[in-house]
């Protein structure tokens, strides 16, 4: 297996390369050069070990067909050591729960930083672990994060070798448990930067420190967002398990709906579809910042200045430059390298925005690759809470909120919806209480957590700033 730059770099690599590198050297992100087709045979295998072996041999089963550069004895060895019912609290990881008659929630958020980023960032942690071991290197991965991805990312890398995190966030657009989540951590290899901007500021700052090949090189630059492929790739293995509770035979089909900012986790269902899997419909649900809804309804894709990007109560979707978008883009136009790299580079640099409302390529789009979209307000997401806690007993967070409020209006019927949940309703304790009235749950790991003592360092939106920090913390 082989992966390419969606710009068209010459280059091919192989997993454990891209694995510890991020960006492609040309600004473009890593893909493989073909998917691997899953057949029937192969989806009914995996089901069988999905319910005989659990989780962690399935996730073998999946990235075993795009890693072939680690011995498959050692890729097993990392997936059952991530994937156990110690760490994510049931032995399904990804159990299903069904609200009404085909509709169900997936969980995602059982793992250590209560949300669906530790699904793939617990495996992250290990892999690094181990090829940096092999290699005897180390690494700095640099990362950006509007919630949930920073305290994922680093929960799953302390203590580990020869592995130090540099994470930007928006300064005071984080909601105060996922802030102590981060900063209280003390742990030597972690350093946590507060930028003074929004999320696409930070996200703009990785792409930059990515993009200077010299200090990348000099300082051994990783990353752990999900323009890594590794992140993303382990995202795919939950769409296949949650396909496996959902169904009972392969001959059936069924859609997801997911809470989408940065575009990585649909993208992952989007990565399962072309595998083969019988995915009906992807459905985008975005909060106020509807960069993506607006896209697959009109053809435009138009990014939002800082200015013009809304603090909500759904703040990890807080996103108005979708990172993974580009690695559909790339499939939707037949991965014509050169028209990607215009759209991304020329066009959104010059102009903010490109349009394909008028291509044949994105009119076939929805029919071609199922997708649909939605969008969902604060109005919205805590009439759904309400909803959701009165009628079934079950409170979910603000943004497994706005994919449940989309997720009703894209229901067919006969084709199971299921909804990816994205966090614990702690994570959001004033939108909870502010729908419902009371405090949600809080394991007892995290109590009096936002009163501890944080480690942080506030910074403006300067790439240049943050590359002097890394250079300062580096041995």
């Amino acid at each position: 297996m082989r992966y390419l730059s969606t710009r068209g770099h010459a280059d091919r690599k192989q997993f454990c390369e891209i694995l510890l590198e991020g960006l492609a050297p040309d600004g473009g992100l890593y893909l493989p050069e073909t998917y691997p087709q899953v057949d029937a045979a192969t989806l009914e295998k995996w089901r069988a070990v999905y319910r005989d072996s659990g989780y962690a041999d399935l996730a073998f089963e999946v990235l075993s067909l795009y890693i072939d550069d680690i011995p498959a004895a050692d890729l097993k060895t990392l997936c059952r050591k991530t994937y156990t019912e110690q760490v994510f609290g049931t032995p399904e990881i990804v159990p299903l729960r069904q609200l009404e008659p085909g509709l169900y929630l997936e969980a995602l958020s059982n793992g250590p930083t209560l949300a669906f980023k530790d699904m793939a960032m617990q495996l992250l942690g290990n892999l690094f672990e181990y090829e940096l071991a092999r290699r005897g290197e180390e690494l700095n991965i640099l990362g950006a994060t509007s919630g949930d991805t920073g305290s994922a990312a680093e929960y799953a890398m302390r203590g580990k070798k020869g592995v130090r995190v540099f994470m930007t966030s928006p300064q005071g657009r984080m909601s105060p448990f996922q802030q102590a989540q981060m900063f209280s951590l003390q742990d030597a290899n972690i350093h946590n930067i507060a930028i003074e901007g929004v999320f696409d500021d930070c996200q703009d700052i990785v792409k930059a420190v990515s993009n200077d090949l010299d200090f990348k090189r000099k300082y051994k630059i990783g990353t752990v967002n999900s323009i890594n492929w590794a992140r993303l790739l382990a995202q795919v293995v939950y769409y296949f398990a949650g396909y496996f509770q959902a169904t009972t035979t392969g001959d059936q089909r069924v859609s997801f709906t997911v809470p989408s900012g940065n575009f990585g986790n649909v993208c992952a269902g989007h990565v399962a579809r072309m595998m083969g899997l019988p995915i009906e419909k992807l459905v985008v649900a975005t909060n106020e910042n509807d960069v993506l809804d607006e896209f697959f309804r009109t053809g435009v894709y138009r990014v939002r200045a800082s200015a013009d990007t809304h603090e909500t109560s759904s703040p990890s979707m807080d996103i108005s430059k979708a990172s993974n978008f580009e690695r559909f883009v790339f499939d939707l136009l037949g991965r014509d390298a050169a028209r990607l790299a215009d759209l991304f580079g020329a066009q959104l640099s010059t102009q903010g925005r490109f349009d394909l409302s008028g291509d044949t390529t994105f009119q076939a789009a929805a029919r071609h690759y199922g997708f649909a979209s939605g969008k969902s307000t604060h109005a919205d997401r805590l009439q759904t809470i309400r909803d959701t806690f009165a009628r079934f007993g079950t409170m979910i967070d603000t943004h497994t909120a706005d994919g449940l409020k989309v997720a009703r209006e894209h229901l067919s019927a006969g084709v199971p919806m299921v909804v990816l949940e994205t966090a614990l309703p702690i994570k959001f304790a004033a939108t909870i209480e502010e729908a419902l009235g009371q405090s949600p749950p809080r394991p007892a790991r995290f109590e009096g957590i936002e009163a501890l003592p944080k480690r942080v360092r506030l910074m403006p939106a300067d790439a240049a700033l943050v590359q002097a920090y890394i250079a300062s913390h580096v041995d």
